[in-house]
């Protein structure tokens, strides 16, 4: 064992890649470390990197900077000490079940009479005996996902990674898998030594872990840590529990800044670009809407997921919207409406655009993509122009969803209309 017990740690990594001439930075400077009986989550919003770091730490990419030590030895190339679950079950559909497991200890030289006798074992454990011969087309998505853990424990690695392995199952699924690895892990009935997993699920981190590291996005970085200290099973409805999930939800959420931070630059300008939070307008005054309703306007943000049905990174994505357009503040894991907020949740459809419109005008990135269509030939500039601008500022996905963004915002305010890859002014604009 490494001095210390620890199995893992990141020394300053960094993760740059090229979209173009430009450089954008997925991960920056992080410094992380894992030890030998711990289950430790990687939590933050989609982009942040989460994803990004699990493939450093696994061997899957190097970092563009920095060091990963695993028992203090520099890793080089695939770690085979560490084995990675995935959120898409990764199956191989002509194999059956068994078959399947075997696959990872047939690439590693293990004799066929041990293989047979350890997948066994493994199916039997996640309980999936019985299914042996089936396919993955027979089985459920919560059985096709048992099938990916049997295979990751398989090779018996000291460092389980889980990369989201919940998400694409329904919610029954997903609390009963949850439930059932933890009773594997807790019962030391697994040799895996560590566990690390990426997840956007606020409670399902609380849930399982007993660190949580919190990361934030543009760029991906780690911004705080929180050490779960209750026992396991946890109870959800728990007064200590949920006073986890707030004080994870506070730490995610941040604080509101002032106006000229909150907004950022426009492109081409000295600072950061502020991208809009790709959300529906639709959403967005549900959520007024709903922070007008009682509790003068100011809510604990981890309810709201529950209220509104929807999961934590749709909300984040929801009051961030509402932070940029002074709609709303945020401090201390609570959301308050502002006297705007409070204006538009109670306005008529017309008198919502206007004030949409009067603040979408004082956002930077909008500014300036109108200035972009006034000074076109005839006021009307080809979107494909547009993106490959703001290609300048994002990787070339996001620049897409901020072109997106901006058309639904900017028809919706009246302020820009958009036909067959054409955007140009309204009339009154």
């Amino acid at each position: 064992m490494s001095q210390n017990g620890v199995l893992l740690e990141l020394r300053h990594v960094h993760q740059l890649y090229r979209s173009g001439e430009r450089t954008f930075t997925a991960v920056e400077d992080v410094n992380l470390t894992l030890a030998a009986g711990e289950f430790a989550c990687l939590l933050g919003p989609s982009g942040c990197g989460k994803s990004t770091l699990l493939r450093i730490i696994t061997g899957l990419q190097p970092p563009s900077q920095g060091q990963v030590l695993y028992r203090g030895v520099p890793l080089r190339g695939v770690n085979p000490q560490a084995t990675i679950v995935f959120q898409t079950f990764a199956l191989f559909p002509w194999l059956t079940v068994q078959e399947n497991v075997e696959v990872a200890l047939k690439a590693r030289g293990v004799p066929p009479a041990l293989r047979t006798a350890r997948a066994l074992k493994l199916l039997d454990m996640v309980g999936l005996d019985g299914f042996e011969t089936a396919y993955p087309r027979e089985l459920s998505g919560g059985m096709r996902q048992k099938v990916g853990f049997a295979r990751a424990m398989a090779v018996e690695p000291e460092l389980l990674c889980l990369d989201e392995p919940f998400s694409a199952l329904d919610v029954l699924s997903a609390e009963a898998l949850r439930g059932e690895l933890l009773e594997l892990w807790t019962g030391g009935d697994i040799p895996t030594q560590a566990i690390l997993m990426v997840t956007h699920n606020i409670e399902e981190a609380v849930f399982m872990a007993d660190r949580i590291v919190v990361m934030d996005r543009n760029p991906g970085r780690v911004v705080a840590e929180v050490t779960v200290t209750l026992p396991h099973p946890r109870q959800r409805k728990s007064p200590e529990f949920l006073a986890v999930v707030d004080q994870v939800y506070a730490t995610l959420a941040g604080q509101t800044q002032p106006e000229h931070l909150e907004m950022g630059s426009a492109p081409g300008e000295p600072g950061r670009t502020r991208a809009l939070p790709h959300i529906s307008i639709n959403d967005l005054a549900g959520l007024l809407e709903h922070l007008a309703e009682g509790s003068g306007g100011r809510h604990d943000i981890y309810r709201l997921v529950d209220d509104l049905g929807i999961d934590s990174d749709h909300l984040f994505r929801l009051t961030e919207a509402a932070e940029l357009l002074g709609f709303a503040t945020v401090a201390e894991g609570d959301i308050m409406l502002t006297p705007l907020g409070e204006t538009f949740a109670e306005a008529s459809i017309l008198a919502r655009k206007e004030i949409f419109a009067t603040r979408l005008r004082r956002l930077p990135l909008f500014r300036w993509l109108l200035a972009l269509v006034r000074a076109a030939e005839g006021q009307r500039l080809r979107a494909e122009v547009v993106q490959t601008a703001l290609e300048l500022e994002f990787p070339a996905e996001e620049a897409e969803r901020q072109l997106e963004t901006a058309i639904d915002w900017g028809r919706y305010a009246e302020l820009l209309a958009y036909d067959e890859g054409i955007l140009y002014l309204e009339p009154a604009e």
